[in-house]
């Protein structure tokens, strides 16, 4: 009978490891799922990791931010995907950055008197998504 009960603790255990490792696993899943993956591992761009595996990278690496690119302006689907708010636009050198805040990726930097989570950038042909922020450039 005690055999029993150590078994079950033991598998109460393995259980509660096994959860919290699917938990973790799910909060470090890549945001976006274009090409061209870059993973901040600081706060500056010097800290780029450029990865085909971003799933795998992101569970192992702490990171501050992420990217990815995708073809054609994608900005309008990106802002409707993260029902994310515009909070400023910036058009420089034939390039639109929308700064906006989405609630569902949470936290953010301060930029412009804002909270800013998701930088969109596009020039019509390509476009470029960051969280918090763009790091590499467009």
């Amino acid at each position: 009978m005690r055999i029993m009960g150590t078994v079950k603790g033991i598998a109460a255990i393995g259980a509660c490891f096994v959860c919290g490792m699917f938990a973790y696993a799910l909060t470090r899943s890549p945001v976006f799922d274009g090409k061209d993956y870059e993973l901040y591992t600081g706060t500056s761009s010097d800290e780029i990791i450029v990865t085909d595996t971003p799933a795998i990278d992101k569970f192992v690496t702490p990171v501050a931010g992420e990217s990815a690119r995708w073809e054609g302006d994608r900005a309008a689907e990106l802002v409707a995907r993260f029902e994310a708010k515009i909070l400023f636009v910036e058009e420089t050198c034939g390039i639109t950055n929308l700064y906006c805040y989405a609630p569902q990726l949470g936290g953010g930097i301060a930029l412009g008197g804002e909270v800013v989570n998701l930088h969109i950038a596009s020039d019509g042909s390509c476009t470029v998504a960051g969280t918090p922020i763009i790091f590499g450039g467009f």
